[in-house]
């Protein structure tokens, strides 16, 4: 088989928006969920157990605690399911798998939070590009409907100009 074929494939199949994170990290993942023909985005967030694997096969695993009660869930970074991921900040871990945490509840269970300078710039700028689209994209329907309103307005008073010209003329 020819590997540079395969190299070319998957490199079309990598996203460029979701910053850089590691094991240890607090993150929010916007997931969208499909029900019925209605689609929506629900966030998942807590702290990333792992990540595995490379390319376009590149997932992570990240656990909250929901209700007193653990939950993990797998994802593919480069799934379209995956809407966004916000980095909301960086634990302080000497480990790349977390699986302890899951014998740890409550207080215990909590990470340090450190301040990486090198992160914080990358991951601003994949945010950062999201909302710009988003503020785009809102910007852009707020312009229609004002647009919709001033054409509504002016065939109002198109309309009580030739009312008023009928009202004169008998």
């Amino acid at each position: 088989m020819n590997k540079n074929l395969v190299q070319q494939v998957t490199a079309t199949q990598i996203r460029n928006d979701i910053p850089d994170f590691v094991a240890g990290d607090t993150v929010r993942v916007m997931v969208t969920i499909r029900e019925n023909n209605k689609e929506r985005q629900q966030a998942f967030e807590g702290v990333v157990v792992s990540v595995r694997g490379s390319g376009a096969s590149k997932t992570f695993i990240v656990r909250k605690d929901s209700a007193g009660v653990g939950v993990e869930r797998n994802f593919f970074i480069n799934s379209p399911v995956v809407a966004s991921v916000v980095v909301l900040k960086h634990g302080k871990v000497r480990r790349h798998k977390l699986y302890y945490l899951r014998n740890l509840s409550g207080k215990s269970a909590r990470l340090q939070e450190v301040i990486r300078k090198d992160k914080i710039a990358s991951n601003l700028a994949a945010t950062k590009t999201n909302t710009d689209k988003k503020k785009a994209a809102e910007r852009e329907k707020n312009k229609a409907a004002k647009e919709d309103k001033a054409a509504k307005a002016t065939e109002a008073t198109a309309t009580e100009v030739k009312a008023d010209a009928k009202t004169e003329a008998k």
